[in-house]
């Protein structure tokens, strides 16, 4: 019995090697196929078809010099939401801002959130703000980082967001 399930997965393994054809049409597409057809070329397989990928170890980065203790850090905000130019379509005029900073925020320090060049948000320790009965159209969103007494550490790029709002006028 084991004898001739030997002898019928050999055959089996022998049959299944297949020779892979090439030929090209009338209209010069270039066709594969496992029966040969005229003008047709077989195609000589490599026998490792694997793909082999070296991995690089990542070497650590490690800083060079150290910041002097009574150095100011280098701050940058940047608007994480919305995106620049993004049209939000909200009936309520509710816009909500997420902005991320790197170093992380100083203590004593807060967010502020201008609106078309208006402080619209008081001082906060959140980078997450929600905006309120904003009217409708293109407005432009900056968010500061600044200190209890007033001096702005960093800004954001100035962000333009578009607000569309359902309108009732001309309906009837």
């Amino acid at each position: 019995m084991r004898l001739l399930l030997l002898i019928s997965l050999i055959t089996i393994s022998l049959s299944s090697v297949a020779a892979v054809y090439r030929w090209v049409d009338e209209n010069g597409k270039v066709h594969y196929s496992d029966e040969p057809r005229e003008n047709a070329t077989e195609v000589q397989l490599n026998d490792n078809t694997q793909n082999n990928i070296t991995v690089v170890q990542p070497t650590p980065i490690t800083r060079s010099t150290k910041p002097s203790p009574g150095a100011q850090p280098n701050y940058k905000v940047v608007i994480a939401s919305p995106a620049e130019e993004a049209t939000i379509r909200d009936n309520n005029g509710n816009i909500t801002v997420t902005a991320n900073i790197e170093p992380k925020l100083p203590k004593g320090a807060f967010f502020t959130l201008s609106l078309n060049g208006q402080l619209k948000v008081q001082p906060q320790t959140s980078s997450i703000f929600r905006l309120t009965n904003i009217d409708r159209g293109a407005h432009t969103i900056v968010v500061n980082v600044v200190t209890q007494n007033g001096k702005v550490l960093a800004s954001s790029p100035a962000r333009t967001v578009f607000l569309h709002r359902a309108s009732v006028i001309g309906r009837g």
